[in-house]
């Protein structure tokens, strides 16, 4: 025989049964009419889960890239700003923009370094700048999300003045 839940008197005289019997009973017939529908929503709801981890990291990868490109334009530009001339300007500033990317361990399928130095052709004692513009196109295809392109195009620039009293 199974022991029965404690009872109790009302004021009218009636046996009334606990609050926690009442509980009990009503938390066991919804156990049998839950069964396996915690596997039903976690069926439904995984995909939608994993395509969003899937954004996450694709974001957080383009917004490590951008800050790697950023950096790359403005060591381009400095080193453009320490060269003599116009040649050595857009050589020291091509050289510079890949071994900072290069450093940082990020791979472009396509590097483009412009240097604007028409700077150099300002009279000595003014003021001149060069500038530098890095686009980086970085490869989004081993993250395979769905409806994401396959790579994606990045680009900085940076300006860096000229020393006024240098020879140019």
């Amino acid at each position: 025989m199974t022991p029965r839940a404690p009872r109790r008197l009302n004021s009218n005289a009636r046996i009334v049964p606990t609050i926690g019997a009442a509980m009990k009973r009503m938390t066991t017939s919804r156990r049998r009419h839950d069964a396996g529908s915690i596997t039903l929503e976690l069926t439904i709801l995984a995909p939608a889960v994993l395509a969003l981890l899937g954004l996450v990291i694709v974001g957080g990868r383009i917004e490590i890239a951008g800050g790697a490109v950023e950096q790359a334009s403005a060591a381009a530009a400095r080193e453009a700003a320490r060269a003599r001339s116009r040649e050595a300007a857009r050589q020291a500033a091509t050289q510079a923009a890949m071994d900072n990317l290069s450093d940082q361990d990020l791979h472009c399928t396509d590097l483009v370094v412009v240097v604007d130095s028409a700077g150099f052709s300002v009279p000595v004692g003014s003021s001149a700048y060069v500038s530098a513009r890095v686009s980086c196109t970085v490869e989004l295809g081993d993250i395979s999300v769905p409806g994401m392109p396959g790579s994606r195009t990045l680009t900085s620039e940076t300006q860096s003045t000229l020393d006024r009293y240098r020879s140019r």
